[in-house]
């Protein structure tokens, strides 16, 4: 036994110096030993087990054996030896390094943090924002005139579909956009397309607002001001044009295509979109910080009976009344403040006239949109640059009266044409209706009455009043409230002469006693007086009754 012993470790000598010796390896950290591999029970103690601690040692993997041949092999298979196992090397610990001025651990083999971003001020934001704004600017200008060179006059050929003209300009426009020298983001070049379409064939920096539904009146204080109605409450826009000159060819572009002008020898005008909203425009001189422009749009979808009472404007009863008013052929006049509403309520009164009557408009700018099929429309002109050819109201009133009309609307009397309007309806024209500016029902006489004095006629004032009396048969008030909404509040019946003064009597008014809710709101609501109007004998006379429960008082 013992010889076999010293031949196996002289064959265990040989393997080692006929091994490569192994390359230096790092010093590796501290660590607890790990203990000794349990040497087998047949095996001698100073046999093989040496040779892993050997390898342990020198912290390096020991060499894959060869393969034993002859005696050797013959000798480890009686034993039962195969082979020293490999011990498994362990992994160096990771050494954790501070690093005192951030106060983080750097780990080797990772990226070290990258140096924080230099803080931008709010006024080099601002700077920055603005120089984008500016070279935006520029290219707008110059995308602009090159368009304005390959269209020419292309843009102003009235014979041209505008849905052909627009199409034109969107190729132009972006061929134009990829010719620029400097590329612009997805974002800028949206913005950039859209703003001069606007210019081109919109109206501007105010083209967005035209087209929200939401707004109702766009009021520019000049290039640099611009105002929104959105709801009933104002409040500033967050548009502006570019200078004066800008402004003034959005104005041009709206008066040009009604025949009108304005200048310095005419520096106001009124006109309309082409969908009936009101324009008006004052320019320098007599505007003092640039141009100002009002647009008061009207719905491209005009309001009915059932909006009107969805908004609380009147009641379902008060409007089955007005519906058999017009349709009995009284004379009404729609009269309120600025903004009340006049001519929406104008527009909803007109829709009960039936459809087998003939109808005649009188506007100063054409801005009622009646559905019947027998519409003839009128609107008055303004003098031309040699001060002639001015037609006003009146001419058109007066001439009314030759066209056979069975109903004439007058959109609103301001002047003398109120003694031609009455005269209409006084003469055989009944069922007319028209819009006065006034604080209430009273006050509409008053108006009416001043308006007449402006005739020039030498008239007593009693005959002035007796036929106004005769002529006008029921004033609906309109009153916009201070929380934007527009309601109905008096519906009054003009009944006759006393004396000097005409009787006056409140059908339904509109109660303030509920007081307002939380947001401003109006909690009132129009409501019947119980008196019965004397007028319902007149609209038998056109087979026309009311139910008399529409009179009767409401305590709900």
């Amino acid at each position: 036994m013992s010889t076999l012993a010293e031949r196996l470790a002289a064959a265990a000598a040989r393997r080692q110096a006929a091994a490569p010796a192994p390359p230096p390896a790092p010093e590796p950290a501290p660590a607890p030993a790990a203990p000794a591999p349990t040497p087998p029970s047949d095996a001698a103690p100073d046999s093989t087990p040496d040779a892993p601690a050997d390898h342990a040692d020198h912290g390096a993997a020991p060499e894959t054996a060869r393969p034993e041949t002859g005696l050797d092999a013959t000798i480890a298979r009686s034993i039962g030896h195969v082979g020293t196992p490999d011990p498994v090397e362990k992994a160096a610990p990771v050494q954790v390094k501070k690093v005192p001025d951030a106060g983080r651990a750097e780990v080797p083999g990772r990226h070290k943090p990258l140096p924080a971003k230099p803080e931008v001020t709010s006024g080099a934001r601002r700077a920055l924002v603005a120089q984008q704004q500016d070279r935006i600017e520029e290219i707008k200008a110059n995308v602009h005139g090159q368009l304005l060179q390959q269209l020419g006059p292309q843009l102003y050929d009235a014979k041209m579909d505008q849905s052909e003209l627009e199409n034109r300009v969107r190729v132009v426009l972006q061929e134009v956009l990829s010719a620029q020298e400097r590329p612009l983001s997805s974002a800028d070049r949206s913005r950039v397309t859209q703003e001069i379409s606007d210019d081109i064939l919109g109206y501007g920096p105010i083209e967005t607002y035209l087209r929200d539904p939401e707004v109702s009146e766009v009021m520019v204080n000049g290039p640099h001001s611009v105002f929104v109605e959105r709801n009933g409450r104002i409040e500033a826009a967050d548009a502006t044009f570019v200078d004066e000159p800008h402004l003034r060819r959005i104005i041009d572009k709206i008066v040009s295509r009604l025949g009108r002008r304005v200048d310095e020898s005419s520096p106001m005008v009124d006109a309309r979109l082409p969908d009936g909203s009101r324009v008006n425009a004052v320019i320098p001189p007599l505007s003092i910080d640039g141009s100002a422009l009002t647009i008061r749009k009207f719905a491209a979808d005009p309001f009915t009976v059932d909006d009107l009472i969805a908004f609380g404007s009147f009641t379902p009863r008060t409007a089955d009344f007005l519906e058999a008013c017009v349709r009995g052929r009284l004379n009404v006049i729609v009269s309120g403040s600025t903004g009340a509403g006049k001519t929406t309520t104008l527009n909803v009164l007109s829709s009960f006239i039936p459809r087998d009557e003939r109808i005649v408009t009188i506007e100063d700018a054409a801005e009622l949109q009646l559905k019947q099929d027998h519409v003839v429309r009128l609107e008055s002109r303004p003098p031309n640059i040699e001060g002639k050819g001015a037609v006003d109201i009146r001419d058109l009133v007066k001439n009314s009266l030759r066209m056979r009309p069975d109903r004439i609307i007058v959109g609103e009397v301001r002047d003398a044409s109120a003694l031609d309007m009455l005269q209409a309806m006084s003469t055989g024209h009944d069922g007319s209706i028209a819009t006065v500016h006034s604080n209430g029902p009273r006050d509409t006489l008053s108006r009416i009455e001043t308006m007449v004095l402006m005739a020039g006629m030498d008239l007593p004032m009693r005959a002035i009043r007796e036929q106004m009396a005769s002529a006008i048969d029921l004033i609906v008030h309109q009153t916009r409230f201070k929380d934007g909404s527009r309601h109905v509040t008096h519906i009054t019946e003009v009944e006759r002469m006393e004396g000097d003064v005409i009787t006056l009597q409140d059908v339904f008014v509109y109660d303030h006693g509920a007081g307002f809710d939380a947001t401003g709101r109006s909690l009132g609501r129009l409501r019947s007086t119980g008196l019965r109007p004397k007028f319902l004998d007149k609209m038998a006379y056109h087979n026309v009754t009311v139910d008399p429960m529409v009179f009767a008082l409401d305590r709900s």
